[in-house]
């Protein structure tokens, strides 16, 4: 069973970025809407496809709900799945700048 995970650091504050939304889009075109819970976490346990999905944070909703500007609207993440595997995908997330990483 293939599934995913995300979690996102507001490292500018060093906390979660709770209350985030994010679209899972699957190779077949499908997508999963979620939201990050308050510890910044989201997870698909459902078996997904295998190959190359996409995450993309609303992260110029979430900074405008904060009073707080940002360079970037949204962060789009593409990254491949292996059959039978997880994938985690960090976000590590300032107003100007953002990283990501394969996580555990």
């Amino acid at each position: 069973m293939s599934t995913v995970s995300t979690h996102v650091l507001d490292a500018a504050l060093g906390r979660p970025a709770a209350g985030m939304d994010v679209v899972l889009t699957s190779p077949d075109g499908s997508s999963t809407a979620l939201r990050t819970d308050e510890d910044g976490r989201a997870r698909v346990d459902a078996d997904l496809p295998a190959g190359e999905h996409t995450l993309r944070f609303a992260t110029g909703p979430w900074f405008a709900a904060q009073q707080r500007a940002t360079f970037f609207p949204a962060v789009t993440v593409a990254f491949s799945v292996p059959d039978g595997e997880h994938a985690h995908v960090a976000l590590l997330l300032s107003p100007f700048a953002y990283t990501t990483y394969r996580g555990s």
